[in-house]
């Protein structure tokens, strides 16, 4: 059987709080070009951030992006940062880098990088852009 997804669940460290934050991380063969990171806020509320695949790519070995979200490695090298900034706050997560990686390589599995490309229908995406 073959997917065009994959879903990834971990526990991410807010920073500063004893208690863990659930997180669901996804990957659709036709958004290649992005991840979604979902976080466990409330009993069944989430809220979910969308951002580059090279992004979290890059934040392994150094520090990438600007304006709202940020990944780069932690000092201890078991963990990756990720900081979230929005008009409601600021947010600095823990990630385990294994399942990180774990999870990066299954996207890359599924859609090569630099292949991006010839997975990505604009159409679709102008669909929904003028559909909404």
């Amino acid at each position: 059987m073959t997917t065009n997804t994959v879903h990834h669940e971990q526990v991410a460290a807010l920073h500063g709080a004893s208690t863990p934050v659930q997180t669901r991380w996804s990957y659709r063969m036709d958004e290649p070009f992005a991840v979604t990171v979902a976080f466990c806020v409330e009993r069944g509320r989430w809220v979910e951030w969308v951002f580059a695949r090279d992004l979290l790519i890059e934040g392994l070995t150094e520090p990438a992006g600007i304006g709202d979200l940020r990944v780069r490695p932690g000092e201890d090298e078991d963990i990756v940062i990720l900081e979230i900034s929005s008009p409601s706050g600021n947010a600095i997560f823990e990630l385990d880098r294994d399942a990180t990686e774990d999870f990066l390589v299954s996207t890359l599995e599924l859609v090569p990088a630099g292949m991006e490309s010839d997975h990505f229908d604009p159409n679709k995406l102008l669909d929904e852009i003028t559909n909404a």
